[in-house]
């Protein structure tokens, strides 16, 4: 953006806010509003000033299975239930997201977790919910597997095929998901 425009960061986290100030302030970016606030809280709080963005970055929060290779603390906190608690947070907070786009705007979903639960399932949920968003293939300079269509007992859109799968063995990396989304109108 070349410092144009006007860019909000919110997290919850005070640790991962002083890290996101000090790389702003290394990379010379002055654009950029850094807010503290619970992601619903802040997603009501911009739609009822009447807040739509071009663009959406939501780095959900996950149970972070992609991270197990590099971090033994997730190996000991990780459990099914969380991936369930989880994934209703992230479809509601997706939702919330969803409602600040202006039309042709663009939300990119992210997760360091391979839990279809936590990924697919937030993608099919958006698209069954809201009739105005279609999904975006995603081309990225690593290798990127397609998103799963059935996990378990459940079906989800052919549609979240488009959605990307970046697993530690094939980039050496950590795991994650993006999903990238548009409003049509």
């Amino acid at each position: 953006m070349k410092n144009t425009g006007t860019l909000i960061a919110n997290d919850v986290n005070f640790g991962r806010i002083r890290i996101l100030a000090t790389n702003l302030e290394r990379c010379g970016v002055s654009n950029t509003i850094i807010t503290r606030k619970q992601g619903f809280d802040l997603c009501k709080k911009l739609k009822q000033q009447g807040f739509l963005f071009d663009k959406i970055l939501l780095d959900a929060p996950c149970s972070g299975e992609g991270t197990l290779r590099s971090s033994l603390a997730t190996y000991k906190m990780w459990n099914l239930q969380s991936v369930k608690n989880l994934s209703n947070i992230q479809k509601a907070l997706f939702a919330s997201a969803i409602e600040l786009l202006k039309p042709n705007g663009e939300i990119v979903y992210s997760t360091c977790t391979h839990a279809p639960e936590e990924n697919e399932e937030g993608i099919d949920f958006i698209l069954k919910k809201f009739d105005n968003i279609k999904i975006e293939t995603i081309n990225l300079p690593i290798k990127c597997r397609a998103g799963i269509t059935k996990w378990e007992d459940k079906n989800y859109s052919k549609e979240v095929e488009k959605s990307c799968r970046i697993y530690p063995q094939d980039n050496d990396t950590e795991g994650f998901f993006i999903g990238k989304l548009k409003k049509i109108k």
